[in-house]
């Protein structure tokens, strides 16, 4: 991902309103964020924990959702429908994002689970263990990788589908 400033971040937002972006808590890390290991830019805010962030880059620039957590935890284990980790490190939880456009303003969102602290990148990361002689571990991680990206970005596509 690309490195991205303050104001990149608040002019991304395509599902929410001015006084929620200026609302917006910055990364308590983001002036050392490692840009290069990076598929999308995701965090929770410190003065609202209940509500997150995700940026991902697209061809036009950034472009960043607003995402409410639930209060209710899922009752079993979950697994993150990013990065599809297994081996469960972290929480995962329900994210839902009011849609961009009309849909938002009529009170349409989309959900996901989603590893609670968006450590998704992370765990795309992780060597695979070995299944089979033969198996090609790195091939295997640039596969989760591009998957997980895949299903970032496929997720804030629908959130501004009816931008």
């Amino acid at each position: 991902m690309l490195p991205l400033t303050h104001k990149d971040i608040t002019t991304s937002f395509i599902n929410a309103s001015r006084s929620q972006v200026s609302d917006l808590t910055l990364p308590e890390d983001f002036e050392s964020l490692d840009w290069d290991n990076l598929d999308f830019l995701g965090w929770r805010d410190r003065k609202l924990p209940r509500r997150g962030y995700v940026i991902v880059q697209r061809d036009n620039g950034p472009v960043g959702i607003l995402l409410q957590r639930a209060e209710a935890k899922p009752r079993a284990r979950a697994q993150c429908s990013w990065c599809q980790d297994i081996t469960l490190e972290d929480d995962v939880v329900f994210y839902a994002a009011r849609r961009a456009g009309k849909a938002g303003r009529n009170g349409n969102t989309i959900g996901t689970l989603v590893c609670a602290d968006f450590g998704c990148s992370r765990n795309a990361r992780k060597l695979p263990s070995v299944a089979y002689l033969g198996f090609d571990v790195e091939a295997a991680r640039d596969k989760q990788i591009n998957t997980l990206r895949e299903r970032v970005q496929g997720f804030v596509a629908e959130v501004g589908a009816d931008e």
